[in-house]
């Protein structure tokens, strides 16, 4: 065995920092919550750069005294817990005493600070290690905390930082829950200057919601339950059947007003939302529980954001029951908005009548008629294929050679004759001794994300203009992926304009795609969204577009399987799961124990 060292302290001091902070968002969290816990009414966050240079935070809190300036940035130093019966009955945010000390590791920190009765006092450390500390001139009672040039001394911790879109989306992420949780507070959000954030006190936290999330109050529904017996009281905010997005991104949860992540009170919230949601989106709700602090762990985790709670099935049962009454019994119906579904006109939709076009118009999916329908070049070919016919067979392209033999996959979905649906879904063919399984859903993601890739790669997407431009209010971090991708959604057929601070105007929509709501909300999602290529743009956008369970007809159903064939990878959706499966009557005869 090597021999033991003890590790230095400044050693010890970087490897706590980094349990603790590991990007910008996280120094946010762990000064926004001490400015709350010190009473603050009113707080300032700004950033550079994402905050990777510089942090500044400002409270009207209740300030720190001189004589603590210095304790503050020490290890375990802390003033909401003096013994350990006293992490059964927490009621603050913070309780270990790491924070300050762990930022102070890793940046250049200047605190400024006042109480109410005292003199304002300011101290600067570097690196761990104290520079001064002197009085300063401050109007009024709270704390000012500057954070500059960030991971500093650890630049492999640095190197591994984001994009500023990202590191914006992530301090948003943190922040938001808490303006939900704290109607009170005013909260001021600003990078580079220019406003992210601007939440003044609310009257209720209906308001506070509908300001922070940009949604109107009517489509929210509001309870609050008290269990006497269980000590449990819920407080819950719930989105009707009108507001559906692509991601979780308007599901919060807290336990005595901490935000936290629970897999399982967030999966059966969202079961109950199955009652009234289609598949594939998302409701929004704020659910806020009171519990005694004594039947909650908030240290499992070093960001405190995952709790374990006794008796958690119980807690489940109550919660399914208050969300399934509420969106049952108390929602609204769906609002239809017919402005925002009329595309165009659809008599001129790519030359086709009304009639002949399935699911909506400028889908691009047009009824074949086999009385007028005019095979493509590619079918023609396949055809030739099946009846043998070898004219012409050595101009035919690889990969359609490849695929010629009798016995193929590509080969039998060329002569199978379409025989039914199961729970409009799957669509069943039948090709010799074979049963062939078409999911709609990828076949029609296929389908459309090939077209649509194509005509961006090639700057031809087909699009008209929406009758009535589409109003889309965005959360915050919505607002940062559209100013990054206003450019590639208008080279993707949907050109957009800034409505007021808070919306878009969506003036186009491509011929391929319907629900252009669901689409724009999905490609302004995720921290990935402004480096997104065509590929990748087609991919989320035909995914948001397509929804399961259209019924279609024969002849539809026959021009689905010569559409899927026209395409370079038929037998895959674009994330990868089959659009085929083949069930053979072998198969079949062993099920029933035929010989």
């Amino acid at each position: 065995m090597t021999k033991v060292n003890i590790l230095p302290p400044d050693v010890i001091a970087k490897i706590a920092a980094g349990e603790a902070v590991d990007r910008p968002a996280s120094v946010v969290k762990e000064l926004l919550e001490n400015a709350i816990d010190a009473g603050a009414t009113h707080i300032e966050i700004h950033l550079k750069d994402a905050g990777k240079e510089f942090i500044h935070i400002k409270d009207n809190g209740s300030g720190i005294a001189r004589e603590n300036l210095e304790k503050i940035f020490r290890r375990h130093a802390t003033s909401k817990i003096s013994a350990i019966e006293d992490l059964e009955k927490l009621h603050s945010m913070g309780f270990r005493g790491e924070a300050l000390y762990s930022i102070a590791a890793v940046s250049d920190v200047t605190l400024s600070s006042r109480t109410p009765t005292g003199e304002g006092w300011q101290i600067h450390i570097r690196g761990g290690v104290r520079q001064k500390l002197e009085p300063t001139a401050l109007a009024q009672a709270g704390t000012d905390i500057k954070i500059a040039e960030l991971f500093f001394n650890t630049p492999a911790r640095r190197k591994f930082l984001k994009n500023n879109t990202s590191e914006l989306n992530q301090i948003l992420n943190i922040v938001l829950p808490y303006t939900l949780i704290y109607p009170q507070i005013r909260f001021m959000l600003t990078h580079a200057g220019r406003s992210l954030l601007d939440l003044r006190p609310a009257p209720s936290r209906l308001d506070r919601a509908a300001a922070a999330l940009n949604v109107p109050m009517k489509d929210f529904l509001e309870t609050d339950q008290e269990y006497v017996e269980e000590k449990i009281r819920v407080r819950m905010i719930l989105g009707n059947i009108n507001v559906q997005r692509p991601r979780r991104d308007l599901q919060f949860i807290f336990i005595n007003h901490r935000p936290v992540e629970s897999k399982n009170l967030s999966f059966n919230l969202n079961d109950v939302y199955k009652l009234i949601l289609p598949p594939g989106v998302y409701g929004a709700f704020i659910v806020d529980i009171a519990l005694d602090p004594a039947n909650v762990d908030v240290n499992i985790h070093p960001t405190k954001r995952e709790v374990r709670i006794k008796d958690e099935a119980m807690l489940i049962r109550l919660l399914r029951r208050m969300t399934e009454y509420q969106l049952m019994h108390k929602g609204s119906p769906k609002h239809m908005s017919f402005p925002n579904a009329s595309v165009g006109n659809p008599e001129t939709t790519q030359g086709l009548p009304a009639d002949q076009l399935i699911f909506a118009p400028g889908q691009l999916q047009a009824k074949f008629n086999p009385g007028t329908y005019v095979p493509t070049e590619n079918e023609k070919r396949l055809l030739r294929f099946a009846r043998n016919d070898t004219q012409e067979s050595s101009s035919l392209p690889m990969d359609f050679q490849l695929f010629g033999e009798e016995n193929t996959l590509r080969s039998k979905f060329t002569r199978a004759r379409y025989v039914g649906s199961f729970l409009q879904k799957f669509l069943l063919f039948e090709a010799d001794e074979s049963l062939l399984i078409v999911d709609q859903h990828a076949a029609q993601e296929r389908i459309m994300y090939e077209r649509f890739r194509d005509q961006i790669e090639s700057a031809k997407v087909e699009s008209q203009p929406l009758l009535t431009p589409l109003l889309l209010k965005l959360t915050p971090q919505e607002k940062i992926a559209w100013e990054e991708l206003e450019e590639k959604l208008t080279a993707a057929g949907i050109e957009t304009t800034q409505f007021d601070d808070d919306t878009i105007a969506v003036q186009t929509q491509p011929l391929l795609l319907k629900n252009i709501e669901n689409v724009v909300r999905t490609l302004l999602s995720g921290e990935e969204a402004p480096r997104m290529d065509p590929a990748a743009l087609a991919r989320r956008a035909c995914k948001a577009s397509i929804v399961a369970g259209d019924k279609i007809d024969v002849s539809q159903a026959d021009h689905q399987r010569k559409q899927l064939l026209e395409c370079k990878d038929p037998f895959t959706c674009p994330h990868g799961r089959p659009t085929l499966i083949e069930v053979t009557q072998s198969f079949l005869d062993r099920q029933f124990l035929r010989t």
